[in-house]
């Protein structure tokens, strides 16, 4: 009896393996839920987490403010923690992250408020700003033992091509130091919000990896039919950019799950676009017992 051929041989050792050549195994669908910005006490181990999925979480947020003056006052760059802290520290970073491997940690910038007060991104100048910025970032990030970061400036008093000369700077100097592995973005549908994010993409949307829309900014009662069309639009402007589908837990607009929004998930599912969901917030979605996280992460799974 002749030997196999080598190739011949290779070929079965990885069939039986599970691997076909030219083919990497399917990524996890990617969930993803912002938490601690409400102060409701709530714990990573609160939420219930799929391990089939690749699951983020995303500290909110950390704002170049300081609220020991009245009003608060801008840092230029000088991040500090404010989610909380308590119910959110480092220790219980490292704990979610040892019992569930499919989690990471990412850190939010800015957001809309703080004390009441509007967060602008007001950068003293882009030197300054960046000098700063990559300093406390970098120390954030190693302490909290975090992944990633999210870019969610609502207001602005800087120009749009200052804004992406800063925060590209700051992407690219964070992700070349390995100082985290992944970045996201988070705009809605404002034109000073999108001018000063669309300014970004198109001078640095190769270093950032996904775009977590705001669906959820759009008017109370959208129906199936215009989120698919928001959605149409926002892939066209963050062109090559994985466009996450979102909604809030909260009291705010978009399409909502009891109105449709899994049914467009489940489309987009058939259709190869969907490319992950987000969720504002955990701190909200106590009240329901998180039973749309439960629902968003099984459809990510199932679909």
């Amino acid at each position: 009896m002749s030997l196999l051929n080598p190739f011949i041989l290779v070929m079965f050792q990885l069939l039986f393996a599970g691997i076909t050549l030219g083919h990497s195994a399917p990524k996890p669908k990617l969930f993803r839920e912002y938490i601690g910005a409400e102060g409701k006490n709530v714990k990573f181990s609160d939420v219930p987490i799929n391990p089939t999925v690749e699951f983020h979480f995303i500290l909110s947020f950390a704002i170049d403010y300081t609220n020991s003056t009245s009003p608060p006052s801008p840092t230029n760059g000088d991040f500090k923690p404010y989610w909380d802290t308590r119910n959110l520290s480092p220790s219980h970073v490292s704990s979610i992250k040892s019992s569930h491997p499919n989690v990471k940690v990412a850190l939010s910038l800015g957001g809309d408020t703080i004390a009441q007060q509007k967060v602008f991104f007001k950068p003293t100048s882009v030197n300054s700003w960046l000098r700063n910025a990559i300093h406390s970032i970098t120390q954030l990030v190693q302490s909290n033992h975090l992944d990633g970061i999210d870019i969610d400036y609502e207001h602005f008093n800087a120009d749009p091509d200052t804004f992406a000369e800063c925060i590209g700077k700051l992407i690219y100097y964070l992700k070349q130091s390995r100082t985290v592995s992944f970045v996201s973005i988070a705009p809605y549908d404002d034109e000073p919000v999108q001018s000063h994010y669309l300014a970004l993409w198109r001078e640095y949307g190769h270093l950032i990896d996904y775009v977590n829309f705001q669906f959820y900014a759009y008017p109370k009662g959208t129906t199936v039919g215009e989120f698919m069309g928001h959605l149409e639009r926002q892939v066209r402007n963050y062109r090559g950019g994985k466009v996450l589908v979102s909604f809030g837990t909260d009291e705010s607009g978009g399409l909502k799950p009891e109105h449709g929004f899994f049914e467009a998930c489940s489309r987009l599912s058939r259709l190869g676009k969907l490319h992950g969901i987000f969720i504002w917030s955990a701190d909200d979605s106590q009240k329901f017992n998180f039973r749309y996280e439960i629902q968003s992460q099984t459809l990510l799974t199932t679909v």
